[in-house]
């Protein structure tokens, strides 16, 4: 492209999933029951934490944290998308669509850390259990999920700022449904080397250090459990973390199928529903799994709604 096609793009088309017109009801539909599910369901799970007392342990405190980024993760993209269906409208603006990638990096990355504190509260809980209490203590909690914000909140804003440095053409269409940093990498009409590194560099450190933090942690959750004489013993620990290894091992899946199929497909409808699976399907989820196998959270809903 020539330099004299380039400019402050001031607009952003969004593809979507599908151009025609006959499924535009059947999508809209779909995602917005799937939006309406995970926000509902999320915010039993916050509401049932806060009003037991029963519940305010350093447990449930990160499952209430992570249903919270969980409502803000989903409504960073679907809303924008539903709202482009009803109005028959791809449109998004160049603020917009920058606005959505920060915050869409943002709780990725926020989920991630929180999934990765909420092993380590497992490990202790399992491993180090008559010293519970004291490492896990409120103040421990609090840092944990601070670091968390603030960690990503940097890195997202500097993400930002290396994107605000691109040149685009006039209009430039997205063929997904939401501004992605990656997309936007590779939408750009300038020099994307430093990007690429950079997008790379935080993958591997604020990616590849929480799983890597995870995977130390349940092994040597295994190992406990295996060193546990009685079956009831057995059980019981690992019923204690069945359901947060259930969400780790969704959230990972997802995310690891979605850059598999990106790489072997080039379509563009292909890798949007992809990406479905670790921004939508993860999040509504995750309340069903936890509320599901807990007794204390099944109690405390029933307790809240009467």
């Amino acid at each position: 492209m020539v330099s004299g096609n380039l400019t402050h793009v001031s607009r952003f088309l969004l593809l979507g999933f599908s151009e025609a017109p006959e499924l535009q009801p059947l999508i809209f539909g779909v995602f917005l029951s799937m939006y309406l599910i995970t926000v509902f369901g999320n915010l039993f799970i916050i509401l049932a934490v806060s009003s037991d007392t029963q519940l305010h342990t350093p447990m449930y405190f990160f499952l209430s944290n992570l249903s919270l980024v969980d409502i803000c993760f989903t409504s960073t993209t679907i809303p924008k998308m539903l709202w482009n269906i009803q109005t028959q409208n791809k449109v998004i603006s160049y603020e917009g669509c920058i606005t959505q990638m920060y915050f869409f990096a943002l709780f990725v990355g926020l989920d991630d850390f929180l999934l990765t504190v909420m092993a380590y509260d497992r490990f202790v809980a399992i491993c180090h259990p008559l010293h519970y209490t004291v490492i896990v203590s409120a103040r421990l909690c609090g840092l944990l999920v601070l670091v968390s914000w603030v960690i990503n909140v940097l890195h997202s804003f500097l993400q930002t700022l290396m994107v605000l440095r691109f040149s685009f053409g006039r209009e430039v269409i997205i063929p997904h449904y939401f501004c992605e940093l990656k997309q936007l990498v590779q939408l750009a009409c300038s020099d994307t080397l430093l990007n690429d590194m950079v997008i790379y560099f935080a993958t591997v450190l604020l990616g590849g250090a929480p799983l890597a933090g995870i995977l130390y942690s349940y092994s040597r959750i295994v190992s406990s459990i295996c060193g546990i004489s009685s079956a009831q013993g057995n059980y019981k620990a690992f019923s204690t973390c069945a359901s947060h290894l259930s969400v780790v091992s969704l959230f990972y899946c997802t995310c690891l199928g979605v850059y598999l199929s990106s790489a072997a497909t080039q379509s563009s409808y292909s890798s949007a529903t992809a990406s479905v699976m670790y921004t939508v399907v993860t999040a509504m989820l995750n309340p069903f799994i936890y509320s599901l196998r807990n007794k204390d959270i099944k109690r405390a809903l029933k307790a809240f709604f009467r």
